[in-house]
């Protein structure tokens, strides 16, 4: 008999602390038996100064990593916001902010590689890039893929992978534009990420959902694991708002058609882990942002039990699927005791 096609599992550390200490984002995520995540939204010292990892000293970098050692816990991708800004200076009546790129460069993106080569992590999470609002993202495919086309350059230069998020409101909204813009950039340090709960939020059925992957599947580097239950008595306007971010579920509970997505994407894992290892990453992540208890622009939160609630919902799904994962064992607890 094969073995089961295999993918590592990680989760955005933030999104399972109460509190957002890294001591106890680490703690929860080593108690659910994960040896991955993300940051995003940390206090490293305790001293109540939560801050986006990008935003980190030197020294609290320093000391991140020195927990990672503590818990036996390594760094899937950086969870940085890179590209959720405008891009045009013009006023569209959204909250989006817009950054003049020379002065993103060296801002935003010089400290999300900063914190990436601290951290050693071989992979950035990004953004497309805000077109004006109620406007269609597809005349703004060209000069969006020029700027994360530098962008994705200058990774490159650190031996990092960028990988783009699907999400609502942004030109990367669907599987359909993501993977335009990738077709456009033609790195090969540029993947793609898909997220089903950001496809079934803009009132998309299971097989939309699943529509949406296929076109961007070629391009697909990882896959975020959060979905969504659709209210169908939410007006849908063609845009997604604060209210509409309550309704995420355990996976294969709501809407994303996630068994559908993840039975083909079995298919694809060995394939892919040959590519991701290739460009340095562990191998293949499922990375769980589950947002059990909200969800916002720039992160959610599921708690501690929640997240709990996730990772068993997806190991479920896993094993009906047949795809294989692993989680910590008493082996890799004699090996962080030096035994």
């Amino acid at each position: 008999m094969s073995e089961k096609p295999t993918v590592l599992l990680s989760a955005f550390a933030d999104e399972a602390a109460n509190g957002k200490t890294a001591r106890e984002q680490l703690s929860a995520l080593a108690a659910l038996g994960l040896n991955y995540y993300s940051p995003r939204f940390v206090d490293v010292t305790g001293s109540g100064t939560v801050k986006h990892v990008v935003e980190l000293s030197d020294d609290e970098l320093a000391e991140l990593k020195k927990l990672h050692d503590e818990y036996g816990m390594s760094v899937a991708s950086i969870g940085s916001r890179i590209g959720k800004v405008k891009l045009l200076d013009q006023e569209d009546g959204s909250h989006n902010k817009y950054v003049p790129f020379e002065e993103y460069m060296a801002g935003e993106v010089a400290n999300t590689i900063r914190a990436a080569l601290a951290l050693d992590a071989k992979l950035i999470r990004g953004f497309s890039y805000y077109h004006p609002k109620g406007e269609a993202p597809e005349p703004y495919l060209d000069p969006a893929a020029e700027l994360v086309g530098k962008i994705t350059d200058e990774f490159a230069k650190h031996g990092i992978t960028y990988g783009l998020e699907v999400e609502a409101n942004l030109i990367g909204q669907n599987g359909r534009t993501l993977a335009g813009l990738a077709e456009r950039i033609q790195r090969d340090n540029l993947v793609l990420i898909f997220d089903g709960g950001n496809i079934s939020s803009q009132n998309m059925s299971p097989v939309q959902c699943f529509e949406e992957y296929v076109a961007m599947r070629d391009h697909i580097g990882w896959i975020h694991i959060k979905d969504y239950a659709v209210d169908p008595n939410l007006e849908w306007k063609g845009y997604v708002d604060e209210e509409r971010l309550k309704n995420f579920v355990p996976a294969n509970v709501g809407d994303s058609g996630h068994e559908m997505i993840l039975r083909d994407f079995k298919n694809h894992i060995s394939e892919l882990d040959a590519r991701m290892k290739k460009l340095g990453a562990p191998g293949v992540f499922l990375e769980l942002e589950p947002h059990l208890k909200g969800g916002g622009q720039f992160g959610g939160f599921s708690g501690p039990d929640g997240m709990g609630v996730a990772v068993r919902a997806l190991c479920s799904l896993l094993d009906y699927v047949g795809i294989g994962y692993n989680l910590r064992t008493m082996d890799d607890i004699r090996r962080l005791r030096g035994f």
